[in-house]
């Protein structure tokens, strides 16, 4: 089949220490595949004592019979290495023991994502937009060793079989394994593309299946052997902190060093454009110099706000209409003829990401050259800032990406040189202050990411709507905040005044209303904001949730037939609402005493989700979840067991917000630090989760980040039928000391 984003007619085959290696080759200057794999095993090249292939690929196969595959996208937990392998597994019919996963290299031409135009992951699109890519990859190495084993054994290619690692040919009774012919695999021409055919849906053994794999970096990540940038540790190595500006907007205007200095191993002290560097040989001695620094800062121009002020800011200007996102019918006009005029506001605060694991990164430059170990969600983009700082070509830089621990949108460096440095200005910078010729670590702490990190925007949604003969005849939404995009790599995203990831989920509706607008504030701001996991989604589906379910309680509409009435131009998200329902057997909210049932529906990177709640009211008025039922419809299933999964995670991340996530400014200064009064979800709180996934032939679309959208509202709405007000419904829904606690 044909992928034009994939220059198969420049396809060569590059032959290694007797292996098979497929992929694309660009005269990019060469990239290196020499990233960790998932589970510490290298490929097969490397087993033999031979150097790793220098070559843009993605599929080796080793003498030894080893499967490597190359994953363009980043392993932060969700499950993409295990994603890519089954893609390729599937085609060309391997044994999956035998299958292996490392980092690809930076190379934007071979590895971009085909959805995002840049080498990265994110936007829920890693599968979505590998998927016959990937398994094209697989079906090409099957082909040649398919050939080979024919040319070997002296028979027509038609004849042969493969299954599970094994090539059979029945009529002379001889079989081999991968490695036995993936020497002479790499020897052969390329392949002619046009007569290369992907297995039907029926015919998948991988795909689709459930309870069938193991993921590629299970055993690793539980033995302890999964390496990570907190991991690194290079001879000779220096561990640098920075302490940087209370207040965003600061600069440095002087400091004392002299107490840090006679701190033990404490190296050096320099002052960068990120801030005051301390350098040293281990963590702890960076920590405790660092706490010793005396730095004056200058913060004549540093944000000096408090959370409210903003909100205030943000509720002014969404009381008229800014830049339209979408519009239908004469709105203004219904509102004037209306029985009734219903009205609601949402506000939802920053929020800090907390990945498990706090960001790090090493960086050796050696005055010619760039090469920076940590693990990294956009390559394009982190690759584009080194080259700028080092003033280097983009062969001479070249990014190792590692496992990372966690990141829901955290690692995604949108860095701006000067205002809002993030890890990867800040490795450059620092080694560039110490000078070339020595590795650096840079490690931030958790409260370093809490207090001086980059979070989800501040925004308001202000809501009208129009009733009309009990019907819901006019809607209106007007968003206000920040964009993560202004100013960042991502501007380009702004069209006519709109970021678009700020009215996701809020322009296009799955409920259809005769009179329609949706319309937006870009605010500035001078605090450092970034995507969190499902982008606009983190508020647009709470927002829109929670009203059109106040506006079905006012025209006494049951929750779930009330949505689906409205639905008819929305067929997957009625189908997932309707098997939501059905699983959770819904006949109405209420379920046993004291408890109540929510429901949301959401359209979030081409997925459609809908989940029920049922909630309660548990000690000191924290709503506690008992049971959510999901039904998620995401297209063709790769891996069942890894989509429920991120299912389940995304619930208990998305509650752990709609419940307590709330990073609040004081005149300017971050009041959260840690997870002592950043609260996340307990353990003893994570309700049972049942997933639905809806069976679907549609090409495979978002998954990561799915859970989040609809759990708040589904939770909020059962909060209301439960007495709590609903002009109470912004989040966190619990916010100690407030009248806000039910």
């Amino acid at each position: 089949m044909k992928n034009p984003d994939v220059q198969l007619s420049r396809r060569r085959f590059i032959i290694g220490a007797g292996a098979l290696v497929v992929g694309t080759w660009l005269p990019f200057g060469g990239a290196r595949a020499s990233a960790l794999a998932a589970n510490n095993a290298a490929p097969a090249a490397a087993k033999a004592g031979t150097e790793l292939f220098t070559a843009n690929a993605f599929v080796q196969v080793g003498t030894d019979g080893i499967v490597t595959v190359l994953s363009k996208h980043t392993e932060v937990g969700q499950g993409v290495y295990t994603g890519m392998a089954t893609l390729v597994a599937e085609e060309l019919d391997a044994n999956w023991s035998n299958v292996r996963v490392i980092a690809a290299p930076v190379d934007t031409a071979v590895y971009k994502n085909l959805k995002l135009g840049m080498q990265g992951t994110g936007g829920s699109s890693s599968v979505a937009n590998a998927y016959d890519q990937m398994r094209q990859m697989g079906a090409i190495a099957r082909a040649l060793l398919v050939q080979a084993a024919a040319e070997t054994w002296k028979v027509p290619e038609n004849e042969i079989t493969v299954e599970n690692g094994i090539i059979h040919h029945v009529a002379s009774g001889q079989s081999g394994g991968f490695g036995q012919f993936a020497t002479r695999a790499s020897q052969l021409p390329s392949p002619d593309t046009a007569k290369i055919t992907l297995k039907n849906a029926q015919d998948f053994k991988l795909i689709g299946k459930v309870s069938g794999l193991h993921r590629v970096d299970s055993v690793s990540k539980t033995n302890g052997t999964a390496f990570f940038s907190q991991d690194i540790h290079e001879q000779d190595m220096v561990t640098v902190m920075l302490k940087k500006p209370p207040r965003f907007g600061g600069r440095l205007q002087s400091f004392d060093a002299s107490a840090t200095l006679q701190v033990p191993d404490v190296i050096a002290v320099k002052p960068t454009s990120s801030g005051v560097a301390v350098y040293a040989r281990n963590t702890w001695a960076a920590m405790r110099g660092r706490e010793k620094l005396q730095v004056v800062w200058d913060e004549s121009n540093a944000e000096k706000r408090s959370t409210e002020e903003i909100f205030t800011e943000f509720r002014e200007k969404a009381k008229s209409p800014g830049a339209v996102a979408a519009t239908r019918g004469n709105p203004d006009d219904a509102f004037k003829h209306a029985d009734k005029i219903i009205e609601a506001e949402y506000t939802f605060p920053y929020l800090a990401h907390a990945p498990m694991e706090p960001l790090a990164g090493y960086l050796f430059w050696d005055g010619e050259s760039v090469h920076a170990k940590y693990g990294c969600q956009i390559q394009s983009i982190d690759q584009n800032q080194f080259c700028k700082y080092f003033q280097l070509p983009p062969e001479k830089v070249h990014i190792e990406t590692i496992l990372a621990g966690g990141s829901f949108g955290r690692r995604i460096d949108l860095g701006i040189e000067g205002t809002r440095p993030d890890l990867a200005a800040d490795m450059a910078v620092v080694a560039k202050a110490y000078g070339p010729g020595t590795g650096i670590k840079v490690v931030y702490t958790r409260e370093d990411d809490i207090r001086n990190g980059w979070y989800r925007p501040m925004i308001l949604h202000r809501f009208r709507a129009a009733i009309k003969d009990n019907k819901i005849v006019a809607w209106t939404n007007t968003v206000a905040g920040h964009s993560f995009a202004e100013g960042s790599v991502f501007a380009a995203m702004i069209k006519n005044g709109i970021d678009g990831t700020m009215v996701e989920g809020a322009k296009e509706l799955p409920y259809t209303f005769e009179n329609f607008r949706c319309d937006a504030h870009i605010l500035p701001g001078q605090v450092p904001t970034t995507s969190l996991r499902s982008v606009g989604s983190t508020h647009t589906g709470h927002a829109v949730e929670s009203f059109i379910d106040q506006l079905l309680h006012e025209t006494g509409q049951d929750p779930v037939e009330g949505r689906l009435a409205l639905m008819g131009d929305a067929p997957r998200e009625a189908g997932v609402l309707r098997a939501v329902a059905e699983a959770a057997q819904w006949k109405g909210p209420a379920s046993t005493p004291g408890r109540m049932r929510g429901v949301g529906v959401a359209k979030a990177f081409g997925t459609r989700v809908a989940q029920i709640a049922e909630v309660s009211i548990g000690e000191a008025g924290i709503p506690r979840v008992h049971k959510v039922w999901c039904a998620v419809d995401c297209g063709i299933a790769v891996n069942p067991d890894v989509i429920k999964a991120q299912i389940e995670g995304g619930i208990g991340y998305g509650l752990s917000i709609a419940l307590f996530g709330n990073i609040s400014m004081k005149d300017g200064i971050i009041e959260q630090s840690n997870f002592n009064n950043y609260r996340p979800l307990r353990i003893n709180e994570m309700p049972e989760v049942e997933v639905i996934i809806v069976p679907s032939s549609e090409p495979p679309s978002g998954v990561g980040e799915l859970g989040l959208p609809t759990i708040a509202p589904a939770v909020g709405n059962a909060l209301a039928l439960l007495g709590r007000p609903r002009s109470s419904l912004s989040l966190p829904f619990h916010r100690p000391g407030t009248s806000e606690t039910v």
